[in-house]
């Protein structure tokens, strides 16, 4: 062997050397980096003749596994989303008071109905009546309270969305110029490991805002599609997705009912965008919280015109007004956010005696109430009629006997009519605000436990992932030993060549 091939066999051994070092720092520098990917340096042994002619460095690569990396991304997804519907559900949770301390909606409707018990035994009595009145306020103020929640968190969702459109468009400008920098880098035969371990991070991030299939293409680029076929636009000039935010009132509601759906390019894709953050803000602001709402109206609407059918309209506006189905485009077309509005009726805080006496006569129907005549002015201090009604139907699963109180509707609810709701088939106000809680309580208690194994399950596979793909530091430690005991071999043959060079020189003059 020549000294010139020798030399070229020890630089090129070292150029290698200094290669492979360069993307182990990488690695150990980006050991904790979210998404990023071990990367290798191939090489490979060059011969001519059967003779080694050194070593050719290859074009830096990572680590990759598709099929797993796409069911991390639909778990990132999945987890994002039930965070959303988690915190959005926990805050109506929060309102509803715990069971058997007093201030949930079935214990009020129970002090509602022990008030009149024991105004029944002295109905002259003034503090017993006052008591009545003061118990229908406190659970007036629990449903204004409760339906207040669910506007908040509506508008909450709604002003959410604003922001994750926004952020949507950054993520997927920021992939498309990494794709356009890694088609350009594969097309001029340069590494792009780095460049797609920064797609895979801003890949993650996309993946917490909605669900897609990133489908790898040809020329190193990805494409983004939804589950409906969708193509997420990774353009680098302008926003391709916009949203204008409205009030999230409860008569408001999507399409054409003052909220607005997600236009790319100024057609409504709201349908396709699914899963992750902005998924959850759509279920929620237009399904979720709405039939939420819907639900407690119905609960409300029932309370008031329940004892107005007695002869004692006790809960109604602001204006004293009765809340009244106008039977036009759904089920709740007129009391739509009457939970948010319902009180005392100010006639009979005015006058506390009319929980005794009564403030409506009733005509008397086979299908409803019986007929009631008001206590007249002067008469009886112990007119006891009314509210013995009240205790016996308003509270009870019938109107009179043997005719059964209606159970609250559970179909075309909502301010479009649309919606519908799990019926519990209960009759009594008891029954129904027990039925409402508990519903309300267990979904959002199976949202926690839903978003415990989602969390679980991601962590799991990326811990996976990060043990297939991942920097491994043992490894890198090994690889480090092995390097420097080539790097010692190479500089050996180098200052060999070198000593050699010397003595021909001094031979030669």
């Amino acid at each position: 062997m020549s000294l010139n091939s020798a030399l070229s066999i020890a630089t090129s051994g070292l150029a290698n050397i200094n290669a492979q070092f360069i993307t182990m720092s990488q690695n150990v520098a980006n050991v904790s980096t979210p998404g990023y990917t071990e990367e290798t340096t191939p090489q490979q042994s060059v011969t001519a003749g059967g003779i080694g002619m050194g070593v050719r460095t290859g074009i830096t690569t990572r680590a990759t596994d598709v099929a797993l990396q796409a069911e991390l991304s639909a778990q990132v997804s999945n987890s994002a989303g039930l965070t959303v519907t988690q915190a959005a559900l926990q805050a109506i949770d929060g309102v509803l008071g715990t069971p058997g301390q007093g201030d949930d909606l079935p214990s009020m409707v129970g002090s509602l109905q022990e008030s009149f018990s024991t105004l029944l035994s002295d109905p002259s009595n003034q503090a017993q009546q006052s008591a009545v009145v003061n118990a229908a306020g406190g659970l007036a103020q629990t449903v204004n309270t409760i339906s207040s929640t669910i506007t908040t968190q509506r508008q909450g969702v709604e002003d959410d969305l604003g922001v994750a459109v926004d952020s949507l468009n950054s993520t997927l400008s920021q992939i498309g110029q990494l794709n356009r920098e890694i088609v350009a880098g594969k097309q001029a035969g340069t590494s792009t490991a780095g460049l797609e371990s920064q797609r895979d991070g801003a890949l993650q991030t996309l993946s917490g805002l909605v669900s897609f299939k990133a489908l790898p293409q040809q020329d190193g680029s990805v494409q983004l599609v939804t589950a409906s076929g969708l193509t997420l636009p990774t353009q680098a000039d302008g926003a391709a997705f916009s949203f204008q935010g409205g009030a999230a009132a409860p008569q408001s509601y999507y399409p054409d009912g003052g909220l607005s759906g997600i236009a790319l390019n100024g057609t409504d894709v709201t349908s396709a965008l699914t899963g992750g953050r902005i998924g959850a803000d759509l279920t929620l602001r237009d399904t979720t919280l709405p039939t939420a709402q819907a639900q407690l109206d119905e609960f409300s609407y029932g309370l008031a015109n329940r004892f107005s059918a007695q002869g004692l309209t006790l809960f109604t506006d602001s204006q004293g007004n009765l809340p009244v189905a106008t039977g036009t485009g759904g089920t709740q077309t007129g009391y739509v956010g009457f939970s948010a509005r319902i009180q005392v009726n100010p006639q009979v805080s005015a006058d506390p005696s009319l929980v005794r006496d009564g403030t409506t006569a009733i005509a008397g129907s086979s299908s409803g109430a019986s007929a009631f005549t008001p206590n007249p002015s002067g008469g009886p201090a112990g007119f006891s009629t009314l509210i013995s009604r009240v205790l016996n139907y308003t509270f009870g699963d019938e109107a009179q006997p043997g005719v059964s109180q209606p159970a609250p509707a559970s179909t075309a609810l909502g301010p479009d009519g649309n919606l519908s709701a799990p019926s519990g088939g209960v009759a009594t106000l008891s029954g129904i605000a027990t039925a409402l809680v508990s519903g309300l309580s267990e979904q959002s208690a199976t949202v926690t436990t839903n978003l415990t194994a989602a969390n679980s399950l991601q962590s799991a596979l990326s811990s996976q992932l990060n043990s297939t793909t991942g920097v491994n530091l043992d490894s890198e430690m090994s690889k480090m030993v092995t390097l420097q005991t080539a790097y010692g071999a190479n500089a050996r043959v180098l200052s060999a060549v070198e000593t050699m060079f010397n003595e021909i020189l001094q031979v030669v003059t």
